[in-house]
């Protein structure tokens, strides 16, 4: 008979590591998102345009993962106030455990977010709680209208999901009545923001409201909480 005990007790550790992490947050007032995409749907870029508009009022820290290279460090670096890279060696998806050690090398006495920039992959990394307090799914024009459909998990999942790159959509084939008509067949009350990362402007409001208020969220949770 086969055993598959292997597989549940790893996801039962890195389900206690995430425990270990959101506490870790939750006593720093640190709101936190795990950001996930394809590679090349624009999540770095997201986060260049993202950093330059919150850096006045928020600090904000990232943990960017990648198979190998630190380039999206690289790109962050200037922009953020703490950034750290972790390199999977191969592994298509961040755990709960290199999120803590990404977050041993960040002064978390003076976040008030924290940005997880996952390993390009909609499919791995969605199954893995790494300790966020909220998870985020991006798509983008250029994949096609099909990837809500083809990746529901993602849009179940996830409390809000981008679609970047619509200045984009005059110029490649994208039927956006598609792309919405099958995300609400997954689900009916999915939280979408449509926004272009390179070109900021439409959308980038509404993406930097909502994760001020997951950050002033997470302050009223740890002043709740704290003692007395």
């Amino acid at each position: 008979m086969v055993d598959i005990k292997v597989v549940k007790n790893v996801l039962k550790l890195n389900d206690e590591v995430a425990a270990i992490n959101r506490q870790a947050l939750r006593e720093h007032r640190i709101a936190c998102i795990d950001l996930m995409g394809s590679p090349g749907a624009g999540k770095t870029a997201l986060l260049e345009t993202t950093l330059d508009r919150l850096r006045e009022d928020l600090n904000v820290g990232v943990i960017t993962g990648d198979i190998a290279t630190t380039r999206d460090a690289e790109r962050l670096a200037h922009r953020a106030c703490d950034v750290t890279q972790i390199n999977t060696g191969g592994s298509c998806h961040l755990d709960a455990n290199q999120v803590r050690q990404g977050m041993a090398n960040l002064n978390l006495d003076t976040l008030d977010l924290l940005i997880i920039e996952n390993v390009g992959n909609l499919i791995c990394p969605i199954g893995f709680d790494l300790g966020q307090s909220a998870k985020v799914g991006m798509f983008s024009v250029p994949e096609g209208e099909d990837k809500p459909a083809k990746h529901p998990r993602v849009v179940l999942e996830c409390d809000l999901l981008l679609l970047n790159k619509i200045d984009l959509m005059p110029h490649i084939p994208f039927d956006h009545d598609v792309f919405m008509r099958d995300l609400h067949a997954i689900r009916g009350d999915a939280r979408l923001i449509e926004l272009s990362a390179v070109r900021g402007g439409t959308g980038f409001d509404a993406w930097c409201e909502w994760l001020r208020g997951l950050v002033a969220q997470a302050k009223a949770e740890g002043l709740a909480s704290a003692p007395a």
